[in-house]
C-alpha cells in the first residue's frame, strides 16, 4: 500500500518541520537548548512516529498507539509554537501559518487512527 512518504499526513508533519527549522534559526542563542531544541525534536516526532505505525500497520494496536504518539508530539509542537510567538521570536502572520498546519496534521492523524482498517 504505498510508502510512507506518499501519507497527507506525513507530507503535511514533514514540511511544518522543515519551516520550524528553518523560522528556529533565527531564534535567539539562549534558546539554543531549550525552545529550539524542544521544538525541533517534537516536530520531527511526529514524522518518525508516523513512520514507525505505518511500517507496523499490520497490527491495528500498534499502528493507533504510535499514531496517538504522533498526535501527543504534535500538540507539544504546538504549545512550543505558543512559547514562540509570545516571547516574540514568530511573527503573528507566519505563528498561525504554522498553527493552521499543525491543526491540519491533528486533524489527519485523528483520521487515521479512527479509519486505520484503510491503511492496513
Amino acid at each position: 500500500m504505498g510508502n510512507v512518504k506518499d501519507l497527507i499526513a506525513f507530507k503535511k508533519a514533514y514540511d511544518l518541520s522543515l519551516k520550524i527549522f528553518l523560522i528556529t534559526r533565527k531564534f535567539p542563542h539562549e534558546e539554543r537548548y531549550s525552545l529550539t531544541d524542544q521544538i525541533r525534536r517534537s516536530s520531527r516526532s511526529v514524522c518518525v512516529n508516523i513512520a514507525e505505525s505505518y511500517q507496523r500497520r499490520a497490527y491495528p494496536d500498534y499502528f493507533k498507539s504510535k499514531l496517538n504518539d504522533a498526535l501527543a508530539e504534535n500538540a507539544e509542537t504546538g504549545i512550543w509554537l505558543d512559547f514562540a510567538r509570545d516571547f516574540g521570536y514568530i511573527p503573528i502572520g507566519e505563528y498561525n501559518e504554522l498553527m493552521t498546519s499543525n491543526s491540519e496534521i491533528g486533524k489527519l492523524l485523528s483520521y487515521m487512527s479512527s479509519n486505520y482498517g484503510k491503511f492496513m
